[in-house]
């Protein structure tokens, strides 16, 4: 199984796409397709897709811990590896602190 999940992908990338996957929900693309045809959409898409892509993959794979994470660009997301496994992660952001302004009228 090969899952890909996108910030944005130019219009010709998508196209080719649609000819592997199906598209679930905007930009996030599923499809069951053989390993070796994985191991070349990936290599399609790390070729054709610019780093603003923000493209994700999951792959299956038969060695543990049973999938294989890549990534391309800036990801809403952050790929770490723990003890051996590639874990997804939400980015460390700084929390809003609420403006001067809003506050003072309390």
């Amino acid at each position: 199984m090969l899952v890909v999940i996108a910030n944005d992908i130019p219009p010709a990338v998508r196209g080719r796409m649609k000819l592997w996957f199906v598209e679930p929900r905007a930009n996030v693309f599923v499809s069951g397709v053989k390993d070796s045809v994985a191991k070349k959409v990936v290599d399609y898409l790390h070729n054709h897709c610019p780093a603003e892509s923000g493209l994700m993959v999951f792959k299956s794979s038969n060695l543990p811990p049973g999938y294989e994470i890549y990534g391309l660009g800036d990801t809403r997301k952050e790929i770490i590896e723990l003890s051996g496994m590639q874990l997804v992660i939400e980015k460390h952001t700084e929390p809003e602190l609420p403006s001067k302004t809003m506050t003072e009228g309390l």
